[in-house]
């Protein structure tokens, strides 16, 4: 590799060798019910989906939210773990973590899972299971992709926002410097399982949040999934059983469909089309301090930037109206004061998202917009004075909202 050969002169002559291979990835995303049943053989079988007759070691990690509406969960793994123990074995007591942003904000709560992976020797041949939202998969994520250089990780998604969304795709991060998923990892898990059951804990907040990463991917994917939203808005709303799990298995599909045909699954490149609305709802978090939660935030951002897109002139007029009256219909609130806050050098605070967001693309910046209901382009410069407008007719509605 990289042989480098001397000649006669003296001078050196450089020659490369260049080393090529193709690994494939892939990984199964089951939807269930009630997966910790003991005739629900399924996290049994995507355990032993490589080594059917291997008895494989499990630390689990559970979202400390979770824990609290569900004190039964820890009792009920073990008695799955009883049930199916020719192919699992828990090493130890379900371990709680933080949930929401404080696991990725402070960096004890990486230690403490890293700690654990190596205390009970979870190998790669063993598996680290992630049971919480977006949050807690992200953090245990990382924390096992950097032990053994990767170990086995399976997610269970307890949240709409990461069953449709984040659970379902290949990144793993937890904040740093301020900066939201700053340190991180591509790594794909070994499985997903969504069980449908454990979002009848979530508050309606939580609940909620996924709705935002669901308008968001019909908006740049699939127009006519944006139609069905509208006519089934009050179900979804309402959190309607059927409703919602279409909701769910649809936005997973785009997003697993995007990471495996898009032509960037492990971002190499400057082009984020499932951020669409991102660049301002990251800023925003930061801004609240995470008071405004992640999908709240999403749908301002996608809000916004609908409304940029008509007044650049790529959308035509009137959607930005359909787009925001779909997400006031889910419930969602489409501004927030923090939107105006001054930046350091007088201007908009959030206008310094751009800035971020370039950094974290590690390159160009690159937005994307919308040209249609269901087809996203992406834009290379962002006009800070079609962004104050945006904000301004944000703020316009919640003042009309407000007076009615």
């Amino acid at each position: 590799m990289g042989a480098m050969t001397r000649c006669a002169e003296g001078a050196v002559d450089g020659t490369v060798s260049w080393q090529r291979f193709a690994a494939p990835y892939e990984y199964p995303v089951a939807f269930t019910r009630r997966a910790l049943d003991a005739d629900n053989p399924l996290l049994a079988d995507l355990l032993s989906r490589r080594e059917p007759d291997r008895r494989h070691r499990c630390l689990v990690f559970v979202d400390d939210g979770l824990l609290a509406a569900r004190p039964d969960l820890p009792g009920e793994l073990h008695a799955y773990a009883r049930t199916h123990g020719d192919r699992m074995e828990l090493v130890h007591a379900p371990i709680p973590v933080a949930g929401g942003e404080r696991v990725k904000v402070e960096p004890r709560h990486l230690e403490v899972m890293q700690d654990a992976i190596h205390h009970h020797r979870i190998d790669r041949h063993s598996y680290v299971i992630a049971i919480g939202g977006g949050a807690v998969l992200d953090a245990v994520g990382f924390a096992a992709a950097t032990a053994h250089r990767g170990v086995r990780h399976l997610r269970m998604p307890t949240t709409t926002l990461a069953q449709n969304d984040s659970g379902v795709g290949v990144k793993n991060a937890v904040n740093l410097h301020g900066v939201k998923n700053y340190s991180g990892a591509f790594a794909p898990p070994w499985a997903v399982l969504n069980d449908f059951d454990l979002l009848s804990a979530l508050p309606a907040r939580q609940r909620r949040a996924g709705l935002a990463e669901a308008v968001k991917v019909a908006l740049i994917r699939d127009g006519h999934f944006f139609e069905w939203m509208e006519v089934a808005a009050a179900r979804l709303a309402a959190f309607e059983a059927e409703a919602e799990e279409r909701m769910i298995r649809r936005c997973a599909e785009l997003h697993m469909r995007q990471i495996a045909q898009g032509g960037d699954p492990f971002e190499m490149g400057s082009a984020r089309p499932l951020d669409f609305g991102h660049w301002s709802a990251h800023k925003l978090e930061q801004l609240t301090s995470h008071a405004v939660s992640h999908g709240e935030a999403v749908a301002i951002g996608v809000a916004l930037d609908t409304r940029y897109s008509v007044l650049a002139g790529l959308l035509p007029a009137g959607e930005d109206e359909r787009v925001a009256r779909l997400l006031e219909r889910l419930g969602f609130a489409l501004h927030h004061p923090a939107l105006s806050a001054p930046g350091p050098c007088g201007g908009l605070a959030l206008i310094e998202g751009l800035a971020e967001f370039r950094e974290h693309l590690g390159g160009e910046l690159t937005i994307t917009l919308l040209e249609a209901v269901g087809v996203g382009r992406e834009v290379h410069e962002i006009d800070p004075g079609l962004v104050a407008r945006s904000l301004s007719w944000l703020a316009a509605r919640a003042d009309l909202g407000e007076a009615a």
